[in-house]
C-alpha cells in the first residue's frame, strides 16, 4: 500500500472517512449511530483519540482527528473503532425488533465477508479509510466539509443542525459527543 494513505506522523490531524460495505444506509436509525458516538468517546477517554470534528451520515462518517501523545497508535485506534462498532452494530441489527432490512442488510454483509478473507462471518465496514494529513488552510477546508455534509444532502439547512456532527459544538450549542476545538484544543 502506497505511504499516501498511511498515519505515518503520530503528532499529525487526520481526515479521516469510512464507509459502510455497499453503502448501506444502516446509520437511519439512532440506534446504530448512537454506538459510533459511543465508541468514539470510548476512544477518545481510554486510548488517547482527540476528536476535532466528526459526522455520522446514513452510510458513512467522517472524523478529523488526532492522538494525544501517550495516545495508542493510529493504526489500533481505527482497528480497535471498526472492529468493536462492526461487531457491536450487527448484534444491534440482529436484535432490532423493528428492523424491516435485517436479512437484507445481514446478507449483503457476508456477502462481503465472503470476498474478503480477514473477515470470517460479516463485513460491516469497507477495508478501506483513506486518511489524509491536514496542514494549513485543509484544516478549515476539511473541517467545513465535514460539517456541510447534511447540508448538501438537504438534510438540514444549516450545519449546526444536525444532530450527528461536531458543527453544533462549534456554533457554540451542546453537541453529543465532546470534541476539541481544531483552533486551540479546548474541548467544546
Amino acid at each position: 500500500m502506497s505511504t499516501k494513505y498511511k498515519m505515518n506522523n503520530p503528532d499529525g490531524i487526520y481526515f479521516l472517512s469510512t464507509a459502510v460495505v455497499n453503502w448501506i444506509d444502516v446509520f437511519i436509525r439512532k440506534e446504530y449511530a448512537h454506538i459510533v458516538l459511543e465508541s468514539l468517546d470510548y476512544c477518545a477517554r481510554e486510548k488517547g483519540l482527540v476528536i476535532y470534528g466528526y459526522v455520522i451520515m446514513s452510510s458513512h462518517i467522517h472524523l478529523i482527528i488526532g492522538r494525544n501523545s501517550n495516545g495508542m497508535p493510529f493504526p489500533s485506534i481505527i482497528r480497535d473503532f471498526k472492529k468493536f462498532t462492526a461487531v457491536k452494530i450487527i448484534k444491534a441489527i440482529k436484535d432490532h425488533p423493528q428492523e424491516s432490512r435485517k436479512e437484507w442488510m445481514l446478507w449483503m454483509m457476508k456477502r462481503a465477508a465472503s470476498k474478503n478473507g480477514n473477515n470470517t462471518t460479516y463485513q460491516f465496514w469497507q477495508q478501506d479509510n483513506h486518511p489524509i494529513e491536514l496542514e494549513g488552510d485543509w484544516i478549515d477546508q476539511k473541517l467545513a466539509y465535514v460539517h456541510n455534509n447534511p447540508v448538501e444532502a438537504g438534510i438540514v439547512r444549516e450545519p449546526e443542525d444536525y444532530l450527528y456532527s461536531s458543527a453544533g459544538n462549534y456554533a457554540g450549542k451542546e453537541g453529543l459527543l465532546k470534541v476539541s476545538s481544531i483552533y486551540d484544543g479546548v474541548e467544546i
